[in-house]
């Protein structure tokens, strides 16, 4: 038998084990080697997690929409970047909220008997998984056993080996799955109804997530400090007397979303001069110039996958031009008409409505609408969008957009409740080409992005930390490069 006949055949006595076509065959020999001679593995905890309770109780309220069905929420596969190389893992929204586990692969089972979660633990030595697969505990760190994985989410946990068996078994007729994370789970239990019923489960868990209970909201306040914190980072770092890279600004910020979180919530937008006209500028690969401004849009994603999403629009010299702070003046006078309406019971589109009675009223006094602001607010004319385009805010949670999928008439036209978590970001934005607007103004974009928490009786700004007015953005910004670049930590 050749070496690469023996790895096959090791290969299919062992199906959790995974190989990329460069690795080395392995000989019998090793393999007996490598299954002997380790110390038994350290204990992982047995306590509860603090978010455990939690979990539990949203378990709960997920059931009682549902009596008597069972619910198969995944946590998604790892996607391939390139060839054998995949990007980081990130759980679905869902599954995290229901159980906080992150593991890839992770599949929650709750049915009337109770909810069990699925998920790969630790291998024993005397499999060849541990050393010879790629995502094998040599390969991608220790995992924990069902036990520890049980104590510590205060759910049952089983190894994912069963999963298979436990999906065979289900009707679908009283089964509702989420979708498109996971092929084998979806090819494992039948849709039913064209989707519907499954779609509800989804529509279920938005609504659900909607309102944060008070775990979220210290996860939303640790990812939001962080953000702030990352703001002033780029401030320290951005030079105000010559021109530097939107990538600079890009991968200070990313630095400390790393060092103080997981990651950043989503793509940073550091957008310089007219770039800040293009309301999802990614590319981040244009130059920061002195006299110009650089919207910085961007949130950190702290270790619970919760995301802060704050923007704040900087001169890069350190101070604003008249018009730049006229147009500035306005917006944010925008977003402080919006949060003063904030508070239960207020419709979600009035924010964005007073929001926009400043912006059609400034735009009408410039001489720049073509009609009165009060046509304009019409919402069969909206001519003033020409110049702002988006809403003037979102929930906010475990995804930067959180709640998407909710129905309309809970979010886009439902009302305000105590713990919801949303952003206000009105905007103004003059492309450089266009020729309805005075030369001075073509080229100027500015957002005003805060995160705020609706309380019993009103708002707060959970990103107050973060100067809005444009004398006190200036006092600040001369103030952090007073004190100098610096590494979090």
């Amino acid at each position: 038998m050749t070496e690469n006949q023996l790895e096959g055949e090791l290969a299919e006595t062992d199906p959790a084990v995974t190989t990329a076509s460069h690795d080395l065959p392995v000989p019998e020999r090793l393999a007996e080697f490598m299954r002997t001679g380790w110390a038994d593995p350290v204990a992982g905890p047995r306590e509860p997690d603090a978010a455990a309770a939690f979990t539990a109780a949203r378990r709960a309220r997920l059931a009682e929409r549902f009596p008597g069905e069972t619910l198969v929420v995944p946590s998604g596969t790892a996607k391939v970047r390139s060839n054998d190389s995949s990007y980081e893992f990130r759980p679905g929204s869902d599954l995290a909220w229901l159980t906080t586990c992150y593991e890839q692969d992770a599949v929650l089972v709750a049915g009337p008997g109770g909810a069990t979660l699925y998920v790969r633990v630790r291998a024993s030595r005397e499999s060849d998984e541990f050393f010879r697969s790629r995502g094998g505990e040599l390969w991608v760190g220790g995992r924990r056993t069902a036990g520890e994985w049980s104590a510590a989410l205060g759910v049952e946990t089983v190894s994912l080996d069963g999963l298979d068996k436990a999906l065979r078994e289900l009707d679908p007729a009283t089964t509702r799955v989420v979708r498109g994370y996971d092929a084998q789970v979806d090819a494992a239990v039948a849709a039913t109804d064209d989707g519907l019923r499954d779609g509800q489960l989804v529509a279920a868990l938005n609504e659900l997530r909607l309102v944060k209970d008070e775990w979220e909201i210290t996860q939303l306040r640790d990812a939001v400090d962080a953000t702030v914190r990352g703001f002033a980072d780029v401030v320290r770092a951005l030079p105000a007397d010559r021109e530097s890279s939107e990538r600079l600004v890009d991968g200070v910020f990313g630095l400390r979303a790393r060092h103080d979180g997981n990651t950043i919530g989503y793509g940073t937008i550091a957008a310089a001069g007219a770039h800040a006209c293009t309301l999802h500028w990614w590319r981040n690969d244009g130059v920061c110039r002195p006299g110009e401004l650089l919207l910085l849009d961007a949130g950190v994603e702290n270790r619970h996958l919760y995301t802060a999403d704050v923007t704040r629009t900087l001169p890069v010299s350190g101070r604003f031009s008249p018009v730049q702070r006229r147009v500035y003046d306005t917006v944010l006078a925008a977003q402080e008409a919006g949060i003063a309406v904030i508070r239960p019971g207020v419709s979600w589109r009035e924010i964005h409505r007073a929001c926009m009675r400043v912006i059609a009223g400034a735009l009408a006094d410039w001489g720049l609408l073509p009609v009165p602001a009060a046509e304009s607010l019409d919402d069969e004319v909206g001519l003033h969008r020409r110049w702002t385009l988006h809403s003037s805010g979102h929930m906010l949670g475990l995804d930067v957009h959180d709640c998407a999928k909710a129905r309309a008439e809970t979010y886009l036209d439902g009302v305000l409740a105590e713990g919801n978590v949303l952003t206000v970001e009105p905007g103004l934005y003059f492309q450089p080409d266009d020729l309805t607007v005075p030369a001075e103004y073509r080229g100027i974009g500015v957002r005003i992005e805060d995160d705020v928490l609706v309380t019993a009786d009103g708002a707060e700004v959970l990103s107050a930390g973060l100067p809005r007015a444009a004398d006190d953005v200036e006092a600040w910004m001369a103030s952090e490069r007073a004190a100098g670049v610096r590494l979090p930590g």
